[in-house]
């Protein structure tokens, strides 16, 4: 048996391979109790070395902070311009998709240019204002209570229209995916609204750069089981990619 040094040594090497760890898993490799793991990682955690999460463990803070959209826009733009590029593929003619709020979802709006009609319903102001002069282009613009931050609506009417719609894509923005809790925005209200604009689309899309892989935020969007397809740029780990193919969801790597 491992003595402890040995054993948080073994924890720090795993996290920097795996990008996050699970407590049964450690169990397991280091033939330990769960009660001894999660002291392990208590007490690595009060060293600053690890960050608990719910049945194990992360380098990364894994709380996902709120922040206008503005600055947003200037974190991993390289690579949120490929993940837009290669959804805008996605795109069908004659097509009806949504478009939730977000700094690489804007990036996709940026690269559409239909070719025959298409249809898009955004909550997104700035989304809603780059799509407002392409040809062919039919804009749907929720209601509702402004979110300054993230310069998009949240609320009962903006839910209410959704009601009314089928869509063929959803194209989401999340501020955190999290393999156990699912996809997270740091907004309660932009979560619920989120719900919605999932059950009116037949397929849901997420745009995300790596860097939103093993974060949360404060309101819960939905599981991983709710979604079809992630896209994503190549900084994403191998152990991410392959844990999210076992679940049966697609996922686009964008180099």
């Amino acid at each position: 048996m491992l003595s402890l040094p040995e054993r948080h040594q073994f924890i720090l090497d795993k996290l920097k391979k795996e990008g996050n760890i699970k407590v049964l898993e450690l169990c397991s490799d280091l033939n330990v109790s769960s009660v001894t793991i999660r002291k392990d990682l208590k007490l690595l955690e009060d060293k600053n070395l690890v960050y608990r999460t719910h049945g194990g463990g992360t380098l990364a803070n894994p709380y996902a902070a709120d922040k206008h959209v503005n600055e947003k826009e200037k974190l991993n733009a390289s690579q949120k311009s490929g993940i837009g590029d290669m959804a805008a593929t996605l795109i069908d003619p004659n097509d009806c998709i949504i478009i939730a709020s977000g700094t690489t979802v804007l990036s996709l709006a940026k690269k559409i240019v239909p070719v025959e009609s298409l249809t898009v319903i955004t909550a997104a102001l700035n989304v809603a204002a780059e799509l407002s002069s392409r040809a062919n282009t039919e804009i749907i613009l929720l209601g509702g209570i402004l979110r300054k931050s993230s310069n998009s609506v949240t609320g009962h009417y903006a839910e209410e229209i959704l009601r009314d719609f089928s869509c063929s894509k959803l194209f989401l923005g999340v501020d955190g995916i999290d393999i156990e809790f699912g996809l997270t925005t740091t907004n309660i209200m932009e979560a619920q609204l989120n719900k919605k604009m999932i059950e009116a689309a037949q397929k849901t899309i997420v745009l995300a750069d790596s860097t939103k892989f093993g974060k949360r935020g404060f309101g819960k969007i939905c599981g991983l089981e709710d979604i079809h397809h992630i896209i994503t740029d190549s900084a994403v780990s191998e152990h991410v990619v392959e844990t999210i193919k076992s679940l049966g969801i697609e996922i686009t790597i964008v180099q």
